[in-house]
């Protein structure tokens, strides 16, 4: 049968199982609670995330309005280079009037966008036309120079497409 002792050992395996029951509970009570504070915590960062993609939206859409304008402004200066070039080199370019007329009427299809940023361009027309009045005979190089700068500013132009479609993957 059964002896006092197997009764006993019976029991402190009792008391011990009741104890880790106990611990474990306890456990179980602490890690809700953490869990709890984590989904909180969950939550808000899932708050503040919603609020960085609008608020980087919004940054996006700035830039690229930023881009558009100074794009406008690129083509607002190559037009008034591209009209003072045209008036310096209307004599000889009356020959080739068919070859230059296309090319003029690209940026004149463009200037009632850019009407307002011709005002912000008209401040560095006069700095060229400086150099012309004060030096006739320096006016040919001044005018290969821009014929030049023209080309950059298209370049330019592609590089701001590639950092415009970069951002969009942003």
């Amino acid at each position: 049968m059964v002896t006092l002792e197997q009764v006993k050992l019976l029991e402190t395996k009792i008391t011990k199982a009741i104890d880790i029951v106990k611990k474990v509970t306890d456990e179980n009570f602490l890690l809700k609670g953490k869990l709890d504070s984590y989904q909180k915590r969950i939550d808000e960062l899932e708050i503040l995330i919603q609020e960085f993609k609008e608020e980087q939206s919004r940054i996006e859409d700035g830039v690229l309005s930023a881009l558009d304008r100074l794009n406008q402004f690129e083509d607002a200066v190559e037009t008034a280079i591209s009209r003072d070039e045209g008036s310096a080199k209307k004599p000889p370019a009356q020959a080739k009037s068919g070859a230059s007329k296309p090319a003029e009427s690209a940026p004149k299809a463009e200037i009632p966008v850019k009407s307002p940023a011709e005002s912000a361009v008209k401040p560095p027309v006069p700095k060229p036309a400086e150099p012309k009045p004060a030096a006739q005979p320096p006016a040919p190089p001044v005018a290969e120079l821009i014929e030049d700068e023209p080309d950059d500013l298209e370049d330019n132009e592609d590089e701001t497409e590639i950092d415009s479609g970069e951002l969009d993957i942003f």
